[in-house]
């Protein structure tokens, strides 16, 4: 079962970065409920194992192309991010003291904690693109114009995924023209 949780979470991954044109020193949210992934309801069967298998799946892929992995932790912990203290710094994020643990920030967040380099949490960050897996609401961390992206699957384990890319704000009026590679 863990192992193909962890190639179904690699075929979303590899799809989504393709998709959304997501570039070395961006920002991936990644939010996530193993108890979706289950089939139990969120925050009801938080598993290690399945984080663990999801983050052999997603951590390689965006790491081997320089793209910050960010971890929203569960509501518990209002939502905050975990990410490399590096990606924080380079945004300006401001960390802030909490450590997530399985029941209270989530599975994946407490595996992105402990899996991380020199990982900090953050109250939210401004993602490039990302990956909601079992409905953890992810909207919150995204850029402000977020379009969202359908992959050839729409289900890791029990979960459903939604996915989302961003884009600049359209300015301008009817004169106004814009970039097609930015739509």
């Amino acid at each position: 079962m863990y192992s193909e949780i962890t190639k179904e979470a690699r075929q979303a991954i590899l799809e989504l970065v393709e998709a959304a044109h997501v570039e070395t020193g961006d920002i991936f949210v990644v939010g996530c409920s193993t108890s979706e992934v289950t089939g139990e309801h969120i925050g009801k069967g938080s598993s290690i194992d399945i984080a663990q298998a999801l983050w052999e799946g997603i951590a390689p892929i965006l790491d081997d192309k320089g793209i910050y992995l960010a971890a929203q932790c569960c509501e518990h912990l209002n939502r905050a991010v975990i990410l490399e203290k590096e990606a924080a710094q380079k945004f300006g994020y401001e960390p802030v003291n909490v450590v997530p643990q399985p029941k209270a920030g989530g599975s994946f967040a407490t595996t992105a904690y402990e899996r991380m380099e020199c990982p900090v949490a953050v109250e939210s960050v401004a993602a490039h693109a990302g990956i909601d897996i079992g409905g953890t609401l992810i909207g919150m961390q995204l850029k402000s114009v977020a379009v969202p992206v359908r992959l050839s699957m729409d289900m890791i384990g029990k979960a459903r995924i939604l996915c989302a890319r961003t884009r600049p704000k359209f300015i301008g009026g009817v004169r106004a023209h814009y970039d097609e590679h930015q739509l």
